[in-house]
């Protein structure tokens, strides 16, 4: 089996993973770069029968994030998609909110340690634990030999117990572990992220001492972030305001355990922008499954003081108008790098002018180095390939002499 990153093993985002075996070949992702524009083709890897119509029998995805996907449109619809069932459904329920959907037609559904065969290729998902639901790390096995791909994984969320089966029973006998190393030379080794009932308590202490209005920057598509914010309103009596973007998604885990818009202490409220969107493309039917909470402009003031408005940017003009700001205070619960960028600071710009302090309550979706290796202690693999890093240069001084640097495009064998 031979092996080519086409992007990732000097920078986090685009990951994109192609492998060959008997004149065969499967790729593993087919992300966006962090700062990548999907239109610009110098972005676009160079990969034969994205069509279906070569050798290439199938794209894998690991999961929804954009630099694992955002570039899953170059695919024909006569390739394969191979990914989660929630993945596939969450993508759908996108679609109508987002100007660049994607949502693949020729799709198989991945099962937790259920293998799947695609040509000379053996592919079993692990369900793992990650800041993205229905994210999975895949063993691949082809003419003898075995592959693990990672994905991007942690062991501090809300399902850290898929962390602790996977190094309590792994998979064995790996030629190679290509392994992410996002928190490489962004955390000392000996440093721990907060878990995710950590952030949880910190919303909770949070929304105690707020007077007005909680504004959280959080992701929609961080189920584990959407149930620790309803649990902390929950707990103070505050109730979770959310878009009509937010409760589609959620709506389309399927999981009876994620909170839902017609639960207790929730509340959909639909902005101006959306609200413009169903009316231009008639998906009058997206409003229905949510109607039992919700509410609109006229009752955000009354609520404020009691509540947890799920924020992005274009809502800010919505707030205005509706004089709800009085005592807001915002909550950043992304990754903070975010504010560094052009939109960041343009949010934190908004929100000065208007008076509001920024407070952060936060986890990495990404493993501590700690986790790290715990995982290839685990899995002993006989070679240990970095990607998903901007310090591949670092995982020798952690993991010893397995650890064998790649460059991007290099076609490399494993070895016998």
């Amino acid at each position: 089996m031979r092996v080519k990153v086409h992007r990732g093993t000097k920078e986090i985002g685009g990951s994109c993973i192609e492998l060959e075996a008997g004149g065969e070949r499967l790729l593993l992702d087919l992300g966006l770069p962090l700062d990548g524009d999907p239109e610009d083709i110098s972005v676009h890897p160079a990969i034969d029968g994205l069509d279906g119509q070569d050798s290439l029998r199938a794209l894998v995805l690991s999961h929804g994030h954009l630099d694992h996907w955002g570039l899953a449109h170059l695919a024909g619809k006569e390739l394969p998609v191979a990914l989660g069932a929630a993945t596939h459904r969450i993508f759908q329920a996108a679609a109508p909110f987002l100007p660049r959907a994607y949502v693949p037609e020729n799709t198989l559904e991945l099962r937790d340690r259920t293998p799947m065969s695609f040509g000379h290729f053996k592919v079993t998902p692990y369900l793992v634990d990650h800041s993205a639901y229905d994210a999975y790390a895949f063993e691949v096995e082809a003419h003898g030999k075995k592959l693990f791909y990672s994905g991007d994984f942690r062991a501090h969320g809300r399902k850290a117990a898929l962390f602790e089966k996977l190094v309590a029973n792994p998979p064995r006998n790996i030629d190679a572990l290509l392994m992410e190393g996002s928190t490489l030379g962004r955390l000392d080794a000996e440093h721990k992220f907060p878990t995710e009932t950590e952030i949880e308590l910190k919303f909770l202490e949070l929304f105690k001492a707020i007077p007005g209005m909680a504004l959280v920057a959080a992701s929609a598509q961080n189920i584990d972030r959407m149930v620790s914010l309803y649990r902390a309103c929950k707990r103070t009596g505050r109730t979770l305001v959310i878009d009509l973007y937010a409760a589609e998604v959620l709506r389309a885990t399927g999981n009876a355990n994620i909170p839902q818009s017609d639960w207790p202490n929730m509340a959909v409220y639909v902005p101006h922008y959306q609200r413009v969107r169903i009316k231009q493309t008639e998906r009058f039917d997206l409003l229905e499954p949510h109607k039992t909470n919700r509410i609109f402009a006229e009752d955000l003031k009354a609520l404020a003081p009691k509540a947890a408005f799920l924020f992005r940017p274009a809502m800010l003009s919505d707030l205005d108008r509706a004089e709800c700001l009085e005592g807001a205070v915002a909550i950043w619960s992304q990754w903070d790098g975010y504010l560094k960028q052009e939109k960041g600071m343009q949010v934190s710009e908004a929100l000065n002018a208007r008076g509001i302090r920024l407070e952060h309550a936060h986890t990495s979706g990404h493993a501590s180095i700690a986790d790290l290796k715990r995982l290839v202690g685990a899995i002993a693999p006989r070679m240990l390939v970095p990607i998903h890093t901007f310090e591949p240069h670092r995982f020798p001084e952690h993991f010893g002499t397995i650890a064998q640097q790649k460059n991007d495009g290099d076609w490399w064998e494993i070895a016998a």
